[in-house]
């Protein structure tokens, strides 16, 4: 299975879900379905059940743990609102913080250069040096950040 496309899942999925006010599940069976059938990338998803149920897991974990991530965020902002993020933005910074502090599997500059890329393909220009720099604050605190929050 390929984390970069369940990461790019994920963010998709939770866009949907903050848009759409739907459950986790059916934004990322949503998002599965329409990835068949489209498959404009020609993608090879050997196993689609892990892949349903690691996007799933990483979406379902975010979205459980989003305002704790996302006071924390507000912290590494430095004169935004997580309110005021473009929603992809939102989503990629939510996701990576979950990464890097509740998942004991993803390194955390392994989650910071995922969120960079995902950020470069689904935001706008300046979205990859914005991510970076809240990032790069954050992972300076992560050891302090993981015992505060698990």
């Amino acid at each position: 299975m390929k984390r970069r496309l369940a990461r790019e899942l994920a963010v998709q999925s939770m866009y949907h879900m903050e848009m759409n006010e739907v459950k986790a599940e059916e934004a990322v069976d949503m998002l599965l379905q329409e990835a068949a059938e489209d498959n404009e990338a020609e993608v090879v998803v050997k196993d689609e059940a892990a892949l349903r149920q690691y996007v799933l897991n990483m979406v379902a974990g975010t979205w459980e743990q989003r305002s704790a991530i996302d006071t924390l965020l507000t912290d590494y902002l430095k004169g935004w609102q997580v309110s005021r993020l473009s929603r992809v933005d939102r989503q990629i910074l939510r996701l990576a913080a979950y990464e890097m502090i509740f998942r004991e599997d993803i390194p955390g500059k392994v989650a910071v250069n995922e969120a960079i890329e995902l950020s470069k393909h689904f935001g706008t220009e300046e979205s990859g040096k914005f991510v970076n720099g809240v990032l790069g604050r954050l992972i300076q605190d992560l050891e302090q950040l993981k015992s505060r929050f698990v």
